[in-house]
């Protein structure tokens, strides 16, 4: 019976091993002929929307990099969230080079019952005016094609919703472990095509650091009113908006935009494990089966073909199938961040330390868990999220 079971775990490896890897060029592939470049450069308004809090550092880089866009009709408004660095001084400075394309607001104080980034957007939607409205994030950097290249993909796919990754920058060893889990869905879960395709709002996925909805479509669905006290607002709305029978999709849009999310592995730690408990709903079945899951097939192995490779080299006894068998699911896995990394432009030698990353991510979950359970929260922005 020890034996059967052996053969089985060994045989759902490779078999685990072969699905990653599969899954994770299709997707890449799937993605790259659906995403479509920047074509359109003129047609609806387009109000780009940001919301800022204590964002000195990159208020200014993101605001010019939008500043000078191939797309035509559109607007760019900003919303100081009660910072108490120079942010709102930059964002003036900002208004007055950019009178006739810039609007800035000063954000309201925070109700109790909404969390600090969806109520800003919220304030934002109320003085947007384009047809489309495209939320992006006050860290990230964009392309002179980046509003092009959400209208030419919304109109392409005429979805009421789209959102996808952009490129990202990891230069510690702390986010060079972490960033890459962000690309975790579309090398080891779902099949991206499904989110465009799946009538389940369970398959609708979104990154806040770019969306781009109809203003139509999205103030019928409910807006941000859906999501108001939701850490993980991004997927919620995307699952929000499929819920209600409105058409979403995720892309690769790398060429839109960029970002360097954290700076640092605590920094890292700090802001994904607010998302991940939230994210599967606080529940804590799917974490305890996720977290065993990971460990026993995708962090444990690539230690134990290095340890058995040691013990067969050093005692001369061949393992032969299970040895085998543990080297190619440790080769697909690796493979399998090898195209991810590729695809999202980061360095394809990231894909070694692939067992660091599994680590840590359940280090981050268990975080996730602690502090939402226990009532600690997480300091973010100055304001604590639980």
């Amino acid at each position: 019976m020890t034996a059967f079971v052996l053969t089985a775990f060994y045989w759902i490896l490779i078999g685990l091993g072969a699905y990653f890897f599969g899954l994770a060029v299709i997707n890449a592939l799937w993605m790259a002929r659906e995403t479509k470049g920047a074509d359109i450069t003129d047609g609806p308004l387009v109000s780009v929307l940001i919301p800022a809090r204590n964002e000195e550092i990159h208020i200014e880089p993101c605001v010019e990099s939008l500043m000078h866009q191939s797309y035509k009709n559109y607007e760019v408004l900003v919303l100081d969230d009660n910072s108490t660095d120079r942010t709102h001084e930059l964002l003036q400075k900002l208004q007055k080079m950019y009178p006739g394309r810039l609007r800035v607001f000063s954000g309201k104080p925070l109700p109790p019952d909404w969390r600090g980034k969806v109520f800003a957007m919220k304030q934002l939607c109320a003085e947007a005016r384009g047809e489309f409205m495209l939320f992006t994030d006050a860290d990230t950097v964009h392309s002179s094609r980046s509003v092009s290249v959400a209208v030419t993909n919304m109109l392409y796919h005429k979805v009421d919703f789209l959102s996808g990754y952009i490129a990202q920058k990891a230069k510690t060893l702390g986010e060079k472990i972490s960033i890459p889990l962000l690309s975790l869905l579309s090398g080891f879960i779902l099949p991206m095509w499904v989110c465009k395709w799946g009538k389940s709002p369970i398959l609708a996925v979104a990154i806040g650091q770019y969306i781009c909805v109809k203003k139509d479509s999205f103030e019928k669905c409910g807006g941000f009113d859906l999501v108001k006290n939701r850490t993980t607002e991004d997927v919620s709305l995307a699952r929000e908006m499929k819920a209600h029978g409105y058409k979403t999709v995720f892309l690769d849009l790398k060429e839109a935009a960029m970002c360097r999310m954290y700076t640092s592995w605590k920094s890292c730690i700090n802001g994904i494990s607010k998302n991940i408990f939230d994210f599967i709903g606080k529940n804590n079945i799917i974490l305890v089966s996720a977290v065993i899951g990971i460990l026993i097939f995708l962090a444990m192995p690539p230690f134990l073909a290095v340890g058995l490779s040691v013990y067969a080299a050093a005692s001369g006894k061949p393992l032969g199938f299970e040895l085998a068998a543990l080297w190619v699911h440790v080769l697909s896995v690796g493979g399998t961040w090898a195209v991810v990394c590729k695809t999202r432009r980061m360095r394809r030698r990231y894909a070694f330390i692939y067992p660091l990353m599994f680590l840590n991510l359940l280090y981050i979950a268990v975080i996730s868990w602690y502090r939402s359970v226990f009532g600690k929260g997480y300091e973010w922005k100055g304001r604590i999220v639980h």
